[in-house]
C-alpha cells in the first residue's frame, strides 16, 4: 500500500474501534488508537497470513499482547475480510466470538491475552518452535503495551530469545505514555526501553509510531536483521486522531463520548479491503514421526522406585515412540528427572533456567504449533506460574505439567521446596486433569495417557523411592481409582494418593492385626474424580478417610468431598493431612509430625472405633 492508503487505513481502525466499543458501550478504544499505524502497516505490508487457512503452517503469528486493545484487532480482521462488519459490531455481547480480551473462540487468535506480560514469553516458544524444531520461516510479531513491560515475565523472555538468537521474532512495543491510572513509569522515553533491551542483546528501533513510512521501514529492518530479535518501540498517543481524548488520562477503558463528532474528525467511516499476502506455498511441515511405545516395566517386589524415576524414563520412552513430544525443564531436570528425555531427544529439549513463567508460556506456545509439551519443575515453584496455567486454559491449550517434590515426604529440604498447594492451585484450573500416581507402573502410565488428553493435565511426583505396587500390565484410566484392601466386614474406607497409598496399606495392616478391617482406595485421579467408587464405599463402610500430603484446602478431602455434592447422602468424614507448618526433618518424621505415615492413621482410626464413632 501507498503511504496515502497506509494512512487512510489507520483511520479506518481507528473508527471502526470507536464504533465497537460505543456500540457495546465498554471497551479499550483509546488503546486501540494509539496503535493503530503499527497494525495498518503490519497488515498491508508484512504479515503473511491465510486468513482462510488459519492452521496453515507457513502463516506469520501475531499476538496482541495488549489484549485490551481488543477493538483493534477485530477492526483489523475486518479489513482482511475475516470478520464482517456485522459481527464487528457484536463486540462484547452474549455470544459473540469478539470478546472483551481476544480468545482462540476466533481460529486467527493463537492464544488468549489480556493478562498482561504473556504475549511475548508465548511468543518466544513460538518462535523457538519455528526455528529449532520445525525450521519454517514464518515470523512472530508481538504488539505489546508499554505498561506490561514492567512485568519481569516480560523480562524472562527478553533474555531468552537473545540467548537462543531468535531472530523471527519481533517485538512491537506500543509506547502510548498513558497507562490505566496514569503514566507509565518511563512515559515516552524511548531510550529508556532501548538501553534495556540492548543490554539483553536485542536489536532496537525507535519511531514515531504514527508515521506510516517510519512504521514500514522498522519492520522491514527487523525481517532483515539476523541473529537476535528486533524490539520496535513506537513512540505513539493514546486515542490518537481525536483531540477530546488523546494523550488524557481518565480515558481509559471507556467507549468515546461523543462518537459522531469523533468518527467526523477521522474523516468517516471506511470499507478499505486489505488482500493479506498469503504465506509460501513451499513453507510444509514435515509429519512427525512415530513408533512403538514400550513404556519402561517395574516388577513388585523388586526395588522401591521414585515415581519422579518413572516419570523421566517414560517420558523418554514416549519421546521415542512420538516425535511430537517435547520437554520443557526449568533448571531442574535432574530432579525432575526430565533430564532422561533430554538425553535420549537432545534436539526436543529446552531449557528455561528459573523462569517459571516463561517456561508455562513456552509450553503454550509450542502447542500452538501442534507440539506436545511437557513441562516440568517442583511442584512448589509452578505457584509462580499460577496465572500462566489460568490462561492456558483460556486459551484452551492441551499441556501437560509435572510437578516434583510433592509434600511433606521430601524430607530435610523444608517447606519452602514442598508443594503443598499443588493440587488446589491446579484443581481450581478450568477443565484440567489432576493425577497422583502412587507407584511406578502407575506413572508411566498416566504419562503416556496424558499425551491424548485435552486441556491442561497435571502429574505429582514424588521425591523418594516407594514400592511398586501394581503389575506393569495393570491399566489406570483416567478418572479411575483402584481399591487395594477390600472385605465385607470393612468399618471404613481410607482414601489416598501418591507417598500416602503405601502408609494407608501399611495402616491397613496394623488395624487388621487388630480385628479392624478397612478398605483402601488409592485416588491416583484427583480430577476427574472416581465418584462411583466412593459412593459404594461409603455405602457400605459408611465413614470415609482421607489421608494427604498437601494443606486441607483443596486437595484430596475437598475432591472426595465434592463427590457427593449432587444431594447424595454425605457419610462421615475425617480428613488426615498437612495442618501445620513444617520443618526440616527426614521424610518419616515428616510423615508422622503430620499424622500422615502409617502409625498415625492407625492411631486416629484406633481412637475413632473406641469412642464409637465408626461402627
Amino acid at each position: 500500500m501507498s503511504t496515502a492508503e497506509l494512512v487512510d487505513l489507520a483511520q479506518q481502525l481507528r473508527v471502526d474501534s470507536i464504533r465497537a466499543t460505543d456500540t457495546a458501550g465498554s471497551g479499550h478504544a483509546t488503546s486501540s488508537m494509539s496503535a493503530a499505524e503499527l497494525a495498518a502497516v503490519l497488515l498491508a505490508n508484512h504479515l503473511r497470513y491465510d486468513f482462510d487457512r488459519p492452521d496453515h503452517p507457513g502463516n506469520d503469528h501475531l499476538i496482541l499482547s495488549k489484549g485490551h486493545a481488543s477493538p483493534l484487532l477485530y477492526s483489523l480482521y475486518r479489513a482482511a475480510g475475516a470478520v464482517t462488519d456485522e459481527e464487528l459490531l457484536t463486540f462484547r455481547t452474549r455470544g459473540s466470538r469478539l470478546e472483551g480480551h481476544p480468545t482462540p473462540r476466533l481460529p486467527w487468535v493463537d492464544v488468549a491475552t489480556g493478562s498482561l506480560g504473556q504475549g511475548l514469553p508465548v511468543g518466544v516458544g513460538i518462535a523457538m518452535s519455528g526455528k529449532r524444531l520445525e525450521r519454517i520461516p514464518y515470523r512472530v510479531w508481538v504488539i505489546s503495551g508499554d505498561s506490561e513491560m514492567a512485568e519481569g515475565s516480560v523480562w524472562e523472555a527478553i533474555e531468552h530469545a537473545a540467548a537462543e538468537d531468535l531472530d523471527n521474532l519481533t517485538l512491537v512495543v506500543d509506547v502510548n505514555r498513558l497507562g490505566q491510572r496514569g503514566p507509565t513509569r518511563h512515559g515516552h522515553d524511548l531510550d529508556a526501553y532501548a538501553r534495556r533491551l540492548q543490554a539483553f542483546g536485542w536489536h532496537t528501533v525507535e519511531i514515531d509510531g504514527h508515521d506510516v513510512d517510519e512504521v514500514d521501514r522498522a519492520y522491514r529492518e527487523a525481517c532483515s536483521t539476523t541473529g537476535r530479535p528486533t524490539a520496535i518501540l513506537a513512540k505513539t498517543v493514546k486515542g490518537k486522531g481525536v483531540d477530546a481524548v488523546a494523550d488524557q488520562e481518565g480515558k481509559h477503558g471507556k467507549p468515546l463520548e461523543d462518537v459522531t463528532d469523533a468518527i467526523a474528525e477521522l474523516g468517516g467511516v471506511r470499507a478499505i479491503h486489505v488482500d493479506v499476502r498469503k504465506p509460501s506455498a513451499a513453507r510444509t511441515l514435515h509429519a512427525v514421526p512415530s513408533g512403538h511405545l514400550a513404556l519402561p516395566r517395574f516388577e513388585k517386589g523388586g526395588e522401591q522406585v521414585a515415581t519422579r524415576d518413572a516419570f523421566g524414563k517414560a517420558l523418554a520412552a514416549l519421546g521415542a515412540a512420538r516425535g511430537d513430544v517435547v520437554a520443557l525443564d526449568g533448571e531442574v531436570g535432574d530432579s525432575t528427572r526430565t533430564e532422561y528425555f533430554g538425553k535420549d531427544h537432545p534436539d526436543r529439549y529446552f531449557e528455561y533456567y528459573i523462569a517459571e513463567q516463561l517456561l508455562v508460556a513456552a509450553g503454550v506456545g509450542m502447542q500452538v504449533r501442534g507440539h506436545v509439551p511437557y513441562v516440568s519443575t517442583f511442584a512448589a515453584f509452578l505457584t509462580r506460574a499460577h496465572d500462566f496455567l489460568r490462561m492456558a486454559a483460556v486459551s484452551r491449550a492441551d499441556l501437560n505439567v509435572i510437578g516434583s517434590h510433592a509434600g511433606v515426604a521430601i524430607g530435610e529440604d523444608g517447606p519452602s521446596q514442598m508443594g503443598l498447594e499443588d493440587l488446589a492451585m491446579m484443581r481450581g484450573v478450568h477443565g484440567s486433569t489432576v493425577l497422583c500416581p502412587s507407584d511406578a507402573n502407575q506413572t508411566a502410565k498416566l504419562v503416556a495417557a496424558m499425551a491424548d488428553l485435552r486441556g491442561i493435565r497435571y502429574l505429582r511426583t514424588g521425591r523418594g523411592a516407594t514400592d511398586v505396587l501394581y503389575g506393569p500390565d495393570e491399566e489406570f484410566p483416567i478418572g479411575g481409582s483402584k481399591v487395594l484392601r477390600r472385605s465385607d466386614a470393612d468399618r471404613l474406607t481410607l482414601v489416598a494418593a501418591g507417598t500416602t497409598v503405601p502408609e494407608a496399606l501399611a495402616a491397613a495392616d496394623q488395624l487388621a492385626a487388630d480385628g479392624i478391617d478397612v478398605r483402601v482406595v488409592d485416588l491416583y485421579s484427583v480430577k476427574p474424580v472416581d465418584a462411583p467408587t466412593l459412593w459404594t464405599a461409603a455405602e457400605e463402610t459408611g465413614c470415609l478417610v482421607t489421608v494427604e500430603d498437601h494443606h486441607p484446602e483443596g486437595g484430596i478431602g475437598d475432591a472426595v468431598a465434592e463427590a457427593f455434592a449432587d444431594g447424595r447422602p454425605t457419610p462421615r468424614m475425617v480428613r488426615l493431612s498437612v495442618s501445620s507448618m513444617p520443618g526440616s526433618a527426614s521424610p518419616e518424621e515428616q510423615l508422622y509430625g503430620a499424622g500422615i505415615d502409617a502409625r498415625s492413621v492407625a492411631a486416629a482410626v484406633r481412637l475413632m472405633v473406641e469412642k464409637g464413632v465408626v461402627r
